[in-house]
């Protein structure tokens, strides 16, 4: 009987070295690539990874400027015993108003209604007749009428012109003129503005307290801005309820000032 031989083929130690060595060296090119992008992301800002050596720091910043819009409020109020009466001296008085506004160069979207109401008005009846300061027990309200009110909120442009405005509406029947304030139309860019100052002081004061605790300053991991922060409109007190005065008033003289818009932020940093 024949027996089968086979081959039996020994693989050289070295090769196998070699071979081993370059599997290794494959492992470690993989590893250090998959570390890289981990560095990476750890550095990227919004990566979610979460910051445990932070410095928080806070800033002011403000910026001043002379307002350029002027807004008050301008009221009517006439009262008849039948609403459509009140109505129609309200409206005439009103319209008269409105067009006065638009003739001194009040553009029509700078005038608004803001209120416009109609109530009852009733006069309380007591019973009996009163005597020696005493009066008998016992009353009723008795309708007097009605009133008819609209409030209209009006924007001026040219601040120069604010005073003759209000002395001028008061002259066609407003009952009332009040809440003037000096306000500034645009105010993004200089909140902006106002934001950036807070934002470098923040940044000196990081700086300064890394010096101080020998840290680095590695990324900015944490943002806010103070809400209250934006421009308050200066008010004049040029309240004035005009009544049966004369048509004809001196206009008042009203200074606009200047405004100041202020933004306070707060900067949180991961030092090292």
């Amino acid at each position: 009987m024949d027996i089968e031989k086979k081959e039996l083929h020994i693989v050289p130690p070295a090769l196998m070295v070699k071979m081993g060595a370059s599997v290794l060296g494959m492992l470690a090119v993989f590893l250090l690539i998959l570390a890289v992008s981990a560095l990476k992301e750890y550095r990227f800002i919004g990566s979610g990874v979460m910051a445990t050596n932070t410095i928080t720091v806070s800033g002011e910043g403000e910026v001043f400027a002379v307002p350029d819009m002027a807004a008050f409020s301008v009221t009517i109020q006439e009262e008849a015993k039948e609403v459509k009466d009140a109505q129609e001296v309200a409206t005439k008085k009103s319209n008269s108003i409105i067009a006065y506004l638009k003739k001194e160069g009040v553009e029509e979207k700078d005038i608004k209604t803001a209120d416009y109401s109609v109530y009852p008005q009733y006069d309380y009846v007591q019973d009996g007749v009163c005597r020696d300061g005493y009066c008998p027990p016992g009353g009723k309200q008795v309708l007097r009428g009605f009133q008819v009110s609209q409030t209209l909120n009006v924007k001026v442009r040219d601040t120069k012109k604010a005073g003759d405005l209000l002395s001028g509406v008061g002259s066609l029947g407003a009952s009332s003129v009040s809440g003037l304030s000096f306000t500034i139309d645009d105010e993004d860019a200089l909140q902006a503005e106002a934001r950036e100052k807070a934002i470098e002081k923040a940044r000196g004061k990081a700086e300064q307290l890394a010096g101080q605790l020998g840290v680095s300053l590695v990324r900015v991991v944490g943002f806010s801005e103070d809400g209250g922060g934006y421009p308050m409109p200066m008010y004049a007190r040029a309240e004035m309820a005009f009544g049966d005065f004369e048509s004809k008033m001196a206009a008042p003289e009203i200074p606009a000032g200047e405004n100041k818009i202020v933004s306070n932020v707060s900067v949180t940093y991961e030092i090292r």
